[in-house]
């Protein structure tokens, strides 16, 4: 998959999480379901995972032998940055951290396994020439 397909389709679904996120609100009226700066947290995960994506791939393309290697080293890298911002975000906001936890992990998995996905999609036609 080239990059430019990726950005598209990425970008696509980067958009239907963000529709579903803006509604779940007034789907379940009077629940705290999103914390006070989700979209800071969907904006961080949305650039962290096109970020770690274009590493893996360029590490793909680069030494096809160690594509497993740069797939890996991104989601390192990946969960590094992210539990950096859950301590920052978590000293700093002084919101329920219940709901804080449940939004950043579920955007996390959604993102990594789009991601994943992906890039195994990319080693799939790799080993296939």
């Amino acid at each position: 998959m080239s990059l430019t397909r990726f950005t598209l389709y990425y970008l696509l679904y980067s958009f239907v999480l963000a529709v579903i996120a803006y509604f779940l609100p007034s789907v379940f009226p009077g629940e705290l379901i999103l914390v006070q700066k989700f979209w800071l947290v969907f904006g961080f995960l949305a650039s962290i995972t096109f970020i770690a994506y274009i590493l893996a791939d360029l590490g793909i393309k680069k030494n096809p032998e160690t594509g497993i290697m740069a797939i890996m080293g991104s989601i390192a890298l990946k969960m590094i940055f992210s539990m950096a911002f859950v301590l920052i975000y978590s000293l700093k906001s002084k919101e329920n951290g219940f709901v804080f936890v449940l939004n950043f992990f579920s955007l996390y998995l959604l993102f990594s396994f789009f991601e994943i996905y992906c890039l195994l999609r990319n080693l799939r036609h790799q080993n296939k020439k």
